[in-house]
């Protein structure tokens, strides 16, 4: 995908005013698999944030070990961005 299809998908993400506009836009962008796939990587983030074992993790999402390990290495090497979601959506940031 070129850098242009990118931006037009932040833009689409930022041009969302509420968690009704963000289902529905989710519910047309992606199928039911893929947004449940998409919520359960943040909900490891958050486990393993928290400290969670990869057993605990995997306890508590239901996620394989394959995803635990991508979303760990995303957490914990990657760019920030589970990091920074992770705060704004507890209230830190």
């Amino acid at each position: 995908m070129s850098g242009s299809l990118h931006e037009l998908l932040f833009e689409a993400l930022l041009a969302l005013r509420n968690p009704d506009e963000c289902s529905a836009f989710l519910a047309d962008l992606l199928t039911p698999q893929e947004c449940d796939a998409v919520a359960q990587r943040i909900a490891v983030a958050r486990a393993l944030q928290e400290g969670a074992t990869y057993e605990q993790a995997a306890a508590q999402t239901g996620a394989s070990s394959a995803t635990i390990s991508r979303v760990r290495r995303a957490l914990f090497l990657g760019s920030g961005g589970y990091e920074m979601v992770l705060r704004r959506i507890s209230g830190i940031e």
